[in-house]
């Protein structure tokens, strides 16, 4: 079977990554009631790590971590990003929260450019504009983004660019295995402590429906970093991130189905303005990965 050509192979790998997302976000709000935060990631962490191990196992592969420097790295700041989002939830409308949070996009692009050598063309450019400007249509923060507690916020959108940069970086050398791995047994005990130290109070007592939720929360939150790891195995992280703004239509639709939350108009308009984006960028790929004709005769 001949291999998927990359720009395929990345639309497909994020397709994997924005249902896994979202399959995780439903799940945690379904869990948070019974149990902390840190203990859900705590869960998703520990899960990740027996996953991980048992297929590494089964399939005889190694799981060195020869940057171990860059392995810490990435997980200490995607974890402090992880936190960083969090608080800003207790402090901003969550409106505002998503809003900041994708800038992200733009922050990858800039530190693709300057730390991974990237090419920064028109279409990938126009692809984060467009996401960025779909992104403030549908959710219209206003006035409240400028709140003092939005730098929170900020600094989280920051700190997952970095861990995107450092993902693509590490995809250059190891393996997607070994990445999960590492990022699952780093930030284990990270939550562990920070669970005993903060420990939260259950609004519900642990019932079977939960349990479903947490087996989402598990499966669910390692297969959306092992679809996005394998992304940024395909492509550029400037082609890769635009793709996540799709995440934000793809939400508030589901949130409509499951839990009657209201569309308007601004929705689809910013939904579009995503689209277009992402289908520009896209068709411009195509073209610039597409073999040059062969001369008549040659």
């Amino acid at each position: 079977m001949r291999p998927l050509p990359d720009l395929v192979a990345v639309v497909l790998w994020m397709a994997g990554a924005l249902l896994s997302f979202s399959a995780t976000a439903i799940a945690v709000r379904e869990l948070a009631p019974a149990l902390g935060l840190f203990d859900i990631l705590a869960a998703r962490a520990g899960a990740g790590v027996a996953i991980v191990g048992l297929v590494a196992l089964a399939r005889r592969r190694p799981l060195p971590a020869r940057r171990l420097k860059l392995h810490l790295a990435r997980n200490l700041v995607h974890w402090g990003g992880n936190y960083a989002w969090s608080l800003g939830v207790t402090l901003l409308p969550l409106a505002v929260v998503f809003a900041l949070e994708f800038t992200t996009p733009a922050w990858v692009t800039l530190l693709a450019v300057l730390i991974l050598r990237e090419r920064l063309t028109a279409s990938r450019v126009a692809a984060v504009a467009l996401g960025f400007l779909g992104v403030l249509v549908v959710l219209r923060p206003g006035v409240a983004a400028l709140q003092p507690a939005s730098l929170v916020v900020l600094l989280s959108a920051v700190m997952f660019a970095l861990t995107a940069v450092a993902t693509k970086a590490l995809t250059r050398t190891e393996s997607v295995l070994s990445i999960l791995f590492w990022m699952n047994l780093i930030q284990l005990p990270l939550n562990l402590v920070a669970g005993r130290l903060f420990p939260a109070v259950p609004v519900h007592a642990f019932e079977g429906r939960h349990g479903l939720a947490l087996a989402a929360v598990c499966i669910a939150g390692l297969t959306s970093h092992w679809c996005l790891t394998s992304a940024y195995r395909r492509g550029d992280a400037i082609l890769v991130m635009p793709l996540d703004f799709l995440r934000i239509p793809l939400i508030a639709v589901l949130g409509w189905r499951l839990y009657g939350e209201p569309l308007d108009p601004w929705l689809f308009l910013g939904a579009g303005l995503i689209v277009g984006g992402i289908v520009w960028n896209l068709a411009a790929e195509a073209r610039r990965q597409a073999p040059a004709p062969v001369p008549k005769g040659a």
